[in-house]
């Protein structure tokens, strides 16, 4: 049976980093990468919201990376796994930068005045141009890890041959707290400076997770019976962290490494997750069009935030609660615009999307 609650923490949380986006985009607490403050306001209040969910969405997606991993291995070989990860991966976020990409990267540049500094600097424009193809990743380092994930999990599921499965079946409550410290320690570790969202080590750990313990129904059943306790705690936990350090780059070191930090991450995951699969297991055909279009809305919907950052916002051609709202309004409909338009385009839809065809279970 499908498990209709993974559908939902999926798109429900890409939704989540939509909205995120856009207040990102216009934050005013030195967060770096996006537009920068365009208001008058001495505070902005309503950033919290960036701190109340930045430390889960992307590790809980980790998670729910693990567990569908799991599930498609259970039915195919490692060499279908590997092949259909590198489609749906890598080819998206490698060649797709070529095919569509780069127009991120040219938003992104010229946003932050990149190409009269390089101009200034000398840089050739060949080099010029390689530097704007590789700045139109953006959110596509998501799927750079996952992809390495994967590899990675091939290779020590031919090591440990279904005995991690078989022990993370057997996962108590008590050492599922446990897994706290493994997963703070690995927060220190393999940590990119400049482009501090590449936490190889931190998200590897989410994953892994995901698929030798979450994954397991015996496992998923026992969080279940403490999916409110859990979200109460997330809750508790997210607050702190707001109230903790609300003003200051949270993205970043010391406070992204910071055992609040990890605990935010790890118990807010596991709410989610419970909580979904205890309260949200079902489906209808809201959640269903939501799930089959939820990629297309995570792999577009920057460019329409951005975009709108660039053209409208930094000019002043619009009030700032104006650019705010054309901002979300912008990531939906190039989210699932794109996505419609492009899902359709044969080869196309192949190096942007990793769609081989034109609809894919």
């Amino acid at each position: 049976m499908r498990k209709h609650y993974l559908d939902n923490v999926r798109w429900i949380t890409v939704v989540i980093v939509v909205i995120y986006h856009v207040l990102y985009m216009y934050n005013a607490e030195g967060v770096l990468g996006g537009l920068g403050k365009i208001t008058d306001l001495p505070v902005q209040y309503y950033d919290i919201f960036q701190y109340l969910v930045y430390p889960w969405f992307m590790p809980v997606l980790f998670v729910v990376s693990g567990i569908s991993s799991r599930l498609y291995l259970d039915r195919y070989s490692n060499r279908s796994f590997l092949k259909n990860r590198t489609v749906r991966l890598l080819v998206p976020s490698t060649l797709g930068l070529f095919a569509f990409q780069f127009i991120q990267g040219y938003v992104t540049l010229s946003m932050g005045g990149a190409f009269e500094s390089l101009e200034a600097a000398g840089v050739p424009k060949p080099v010029a141009f390689l530097i704007m193809i590789a700045s139109g990743s953006g959110v596509l380092w998501y799927m750079h890890l996952l992809w390495v994930y994967c590899v990675l999990l091939v290779l020590i599921r031919k090591i440990e041959r279904g005995t991690l499965l078989r022990l993370g079946s057997r996962t108590p409550l008590w050492l599922m707290a446990l897994f706290i410290f493994p997963i703070w320690g690995a927060a220190q570790i393999l940590n990119t400076p400049i482009v501090c969202v590449y936490r190889i080590g931190f998200y590897f750990v989410f994953f892994i997770l995901g698929y030798f313990v979450f994954s397991n129904d015996e496992v998923t059943e026992r969080l279940k019976k403490t999916a409110v306790p859990l979200i109460i705690a997330a809750i508790a936990l997210c607050v702190s962290f707001t109230f903790l350090y609300f003003g200051d780059n949270y993205a970043d070191k010391p406070i992204n490494r910071g055992l609040l930090y990890v605990l935010d991450a790890y118990v807010g995951s596991l709410a989610m997750i419970s909580g979904m699969a205890r309260f949200f297991d079902r489906s209808n055909d809201i959640t269903k069009w939501m799930s089959s279009h939820s990629l297309g809305l995570y792999v577009f919907h920057y460019l329409g935030i951005s975009s709108v950052a660039l053209f409208v916002a930094k000019p002043g051609l619009l009030p700032a609660p104006f650019s705010y709202l054309l901002s979300l309004l912008a990531g939906f409909v190039f989210g699932y615009g794109l996505y419609a338009v492009i899902s359709r385009i044969p080869v196309y839809r192949w190096l942007v999307l990793g769609i081989s065809k034109k609809k894919e279970k």
